[in-house]
């Protein structure tokens, strides 16, 4: 079943990261593009930010920035194809390798929030995988199941995550005291303690990060 998949990534290196950090109150979003060019290097960026020229200063001190073209300018939006240096961090190429399309990408305050949709979950554990092996921070926010009408949500879990909360939590790990060891959870998955434990503290950092930022926007609506 395929799934969408909304992602927090950040890391000093991730592309145009320094010029997000440089500049106070920037919008930088990625312009949906079809162009199959193979070999192409240059893509397109919309850039939103009261001053074109610190942005342009910008882009030329910034160390993932390898050139960049103007194609279209105001007082304060900017559209701007740009390549690369090698030393950028980017996500895009394990996404496309998991046979994964980038959806919508923009910049939060210290990173990008990106949503993808992924042939299953098989391949959210691929990206996951990547992004850590690269240190290259990642929450997952949410995760859609594209095949129900209503859109199943999974907590921003990953497959691995949620089968060890699910197997910690029917075993009895959770209860005080608990019934089970760390070690005989990991075992019974076939899983060093080391490995065990850091599922489950992601999957607890990841299911607490969503359910409470989810409240927060409940609340908010209703003092709307």
């Amino acid at each position: 079943m395929s799934i969408t998949t909304k992602l927090r990534i950040e890391n000093d290196r991730l592309a145009l990261v320094p010029t997000l950090r440089r500049l106070e109150g920037v919008h930088i979003r990625v312009v949906p593009q079809g162009n199959t060019v193979p070999g192409a290097t240059l893509f397109p960026f919309f850039i939103d930010y009261e001053d074109q020229s610190a942005v342009e200063d910008a882009l030329d001190d910034d160390p993932t920035v390898e050139r960049y073209e103007v194609v279209d300018q105001t007082d304060v939006t900017g559209i701007y194809y740009i390549s690369h240096t090698p030393e950028a961090k980017l996500i895009s190429p394990i996404v496309t390798e998991a046979n994964g399309f980038m959806v919508d990408t923009e910049t939060t305050e210290r990173g990008w929030l990106v949503r993808l949709l992924l042939p299953d979950r098989h391949a959210l554990d691929t990206v996951w995988t990547y992004a850590n092996s690269h240190d290259i921070a990642v929450d997952i926010i949410e995760v859609y199941g594209n095949d129900d009408p209503g859109g199943e949500r999974s907590y921003g879990l990953t497959e691995a995550q949620q089968t060890a909360l699910e197997a910690a939590y029917e075993a009895g790990y959770f209860n005080e005291p608990r019934d089970v060891s760390l070690n005989e959870m990991a075992e019974e998955l076939g899983l060093s303690s080391t490995a065990m434990s850091g599922r489950l503290r992601r999957g607890m950092r990841n299911l607490l990060s969503t359910t409470l930022a989810r409240n927060e926007e409940d609340d908010r609506a209703r003092t709307q």
